[in-house]
C-alpha cells in the first residue's frame, strides 16, 4: 500500500530566491499600491529571517507573511506604516522587542477559498509564541472605507459598525474573527491606500500564555556568532610579467590570512591595473581599459577557485568590465567560499574615471548574502553618499566593505573620513582597503597613497577612536579586526546615541527609484 508523501499547501519561512515570485503575487494583490521591491524584501527577510513566511501551493508561492520585531511603546503609539517598517525595508527590527509587527500580508485572489490568511496568520501567532513575545500588533486595511465613510460617519463609524457586525469589511472582520482587538485607529498610515482612505484598524492579539519575565529589564537577543575575523590587504602595485605572476601576489595573500583563519580578505579597487604592466606600453587611458577587459573572465575564475581552496570569503576590489550595452563599467567581484560569485557596480564614477577611462556607474545596489550575514559593496567614491550605505543598510548589512583607489592623501582622507561618519550614522563596520606603490605607464595611475583601515561605530562597545584595525600609510601589508555583530545590535537598541532607531521617518527616507 503506498501513499503520497509530499503536501501540496505548505506554509514555510520565505528565503531570497522566493523574491521573484512574492513580488510578482504583490502586484497581482496590489495593483493600485505598487509592488515591493527587490531590495525591500530583501531587507524584510535579512533584517529578521524568521520572521517571513511564504504558503506554497503545489510548488507556486500564494501567500506571504512580513513581520519584525519592536518595542511596545512604538507599536501602541500612533504610527505610519513608513515609519515603523522604516519604509518597507523592517530595517527598525528590534531583536529585543517584545511585540511582533505585522507588517504584511497578502494572499493570491485567486486561491482564497483554502484558507491562506488564516494560515498565515497561524505561522505569525506559532512565532509570537515561540520568541515569548507580549503578542502581535499591526495596521490593518480597510478596504471598505471609502464607499461608505459618508454613511457611517468616517472612519471611527465605519470601523464601529464593523466592530459590532452591523456592517462586514473584508479585511476587518477576518482579522477580528481570528482574536484580533480594536485598539484605535491610525489616521494617515497609508495614504496611497485610497480604499482606506490612508486609516488602518490598530490591532493587537495578546498572547495568553505570556509570562512576564521574573527579572526586570529587556530580554538579550539569540547570540549572533560571537566573532567575524576581517582582514584587509593594503596591495602594492608594481611591474608583473603575466596574469600567472598577478594570480600568485594574490594566492600569497590569500594564504597569508587564511592562515589566520580570516572570514574576509578585501582587495583595493582597481588592483588589476597591474596587469596592464604586462605589456607596459604607454597607450591612451580609454584603450588601456579596453583591453584590460579582456582579463574579466580569468580573474573571476582566480578568485573564486582561491576562495574555495583556502575557505575565506574574497572582496575582489575591482576591476574595469565590458557589459552587455558595450560599455565599460567598475565592478567588484565578490567571490564566497562556496563557490559562488557576486557583483557589485561602480554607482559614482569620478570625474576622472568618467572623462579618462569613459567608465560608466551602475543603478543597483544590493546586499549580499554570506555566510557571516548580509554584506554591503560600496567602491571607493560610493562611500562619499550617504543614502547609499543607508540603502544597504536597510536591507540588513552590517558590515560595509569599501575598496579604495586614491592618488594622494587628500582624496584618501575624503574617503576616509566618509567611510567613518557611514560607520557612525549606520552603527556598522565599514572596511577600508587601499593600493599603495605606483605603474609608471598607467596613465591616471602613476602614484597611490593608502592607509587601510577597519572602521567602527565610536560608542562604549567598540574601539576608543573607532578604528579597529588601521596600517602604516603607503607600506604594502596586511591587518586584521576580529568583529562582534552582537555589539551592533547592542549599539543601535541602547548605545549612547542610537542613530537607526531615531531616524525620523515622518520627515525622509531614502527611495530608490530602480525597482
Amino acid at each position: 500500500m503506498t501513499s503520497e508523501a509530499t503536501p501540496r499547501l505548505i506554509v514555510r519561512h520565505a528565503t531570497l530566491s522566493d523574491i521573484p515570485a512574492i513580488r510578482t503575487l504583490c502586484a497581482k494583490v496590489y495593483a493600485d499600491l505598487g509592488a515591493y521591491s527587490t531590495a525591500q524584501l530583501r531587507g524584510q527577510l535579512q533584517n529578521f529571517p524568521q520572521g517571513q513566511f511564504v504558503a506554497v501551493l503545489e510548488g507556486a508561492i500564494v501567500g506571504y507573511c512580513a513581520t519584525f520585531r519592536v518595542d511596545g511603546a512604538i507599536a501602541l503609539a500612533p504610527h505610519t506604516w513608513t515609519e515603523i517598517t522604516g519604509g518597507g525595508f523592517a530595517s527598525r527590527h528590534d531583536p529585543e522587542g517584545d511585540w511582533l509587527y505585522g507588517m504584511e500580508v497578502f494572499v493570491d485572489p485567486d486561491n482564497r477559498g483554502l484558507r491562506l490568511g488564516q494560515r498565515l496568520y497561524k505561522a505569525r501567532k506559532s512565532l509570537c509564541e515561540s520568541l515569548g513575545l507580549r503578542g502581535i500588533v499591526f495596521g490593518g486595511r480597510l478596504p471598505g472605507l471609502s464607499r461608505r465613510a459618508s454613511k457611517v460617519g468616517g472612519a471611527e463609524g465605519y470601523v464601529e459598525a464593523v466592530t459590532e457586525k452591523r456592517l462586514r469589511d473584508p479585511v476587518l472582520s477576518f482579522q477580528l474573527r481570528n482574536g484580533f482587538e480594536l485598539h484605535g485607529i491610525l489616521k494617515n498610515y497609508l495614504p496611497s491606500d485610497k480604499e482606506s482612505m490612508g486609516c488602518a484598524a490598530h490591532l493587537v492579539w495578546r498572547d495568553p500564555a505570556f509570562v512576564e519575565p521574573e527579572v526586570a529589564g529587556r530580554r538579550r537577543p539569540a547570540r549572533e556568532p560571537n566573532t567575524v575575523r576581517v582582514s584587509i590587504v593594503q596591495y602594492q602595485q608594481r611591474r608583473v610579467g603575466s596574469f600567472v605572476e598577478f594570480g600568485k601576489n594574490v594566492e600569497y595573500f590569500v594564504d597569508v590570512v587564511a592562515d589566520y583563519k580570516a572570514d574576509f580578505v578585501v582587495f583595493p579597487e582597481l588592483f588589476t591595473l597591474q596587469l596592464l604592466s604586462i605589456e607596459n606600453d604607454p597607450i591612451p587611458a580609454n584603450e588601456a581599459i579596453a583591453q584590460l577587459t579582456s582579463y574579466t573572465e580569468p580573474l573571476k575564475k582566480l578568485l573564486s577557485d582561491l576562495a574555495v581552496s583556502y575557505n575565506i570569503n574574497i572582496i575582489g576590489g575591482s576591476h574595469p568590465t565590458l557589459v552587455e550595452d558595450g560599455t565599460i563599467q567598475n565592478i567588484c567581484y565578490v567571490c564566497l567560499r562556496d563557490g559562488s560569485i557576486h557583483s557589485q557596480v561602480k554607482i559614482h564614477p569620478t570625474p576622472n574615471e568618467r572623462y579618462w577611462w569613459r567608465i560608466e556607474g551602475g543603478d543597483t545596489s544590493d546586499t549580499i548574502m554570506t555566510d557571516c550575514g548580509p554584506i554591503g559593496v560600496m567602491i571607493c567614491y560610493d562611500s562619499e553618499f550617504p543614502e547609499l550605505a543607508r540603502h544597504l543598510v536597510d536591507q540588513g548589512a552590517r558590515m560595509l566593505f569599501v575598496p579604495f583607489c586614491t592618488d594622494e592623501r587628500q582624496s584618501y582622507l575624503r574617503v576616509r573620513y566618509c567611510c567613518q561618519a557611514r560607520a557612525v550614522e549606520n552603527q556598522a563596520y565599514v572596511v577600508m582597503a587601499g593600493n599603495v606603490g605606483n605603474l609608471p605607464n598607467v596613465e591616471n595611475m602613476d602614484i597611490q597613497y593608502a592607509q587601510s583601515c577597519i572602521l567602527t561605530p565610536c560608542d562604549m562597545p567598540f574601539a576608543r577612536d573607532g578604528i579597529a584595525a588601521d596600517t602604516t600609510p603607503n607600506v604594502e601589508m596586511v591587518a586584521f579586526a576580529d568583529l562582534r555583530l552582537d555589539d551592533l545590535n547592542a549599539a543601535r537598541e541602547s548605545g549612547t546615541v542610537q542613530n537607526l532607531k531615531d531616524r525620523r521617518f515622518d520627515l525622509y527616507t531614502v527611495d530608490w527609484k530602480r525597482k
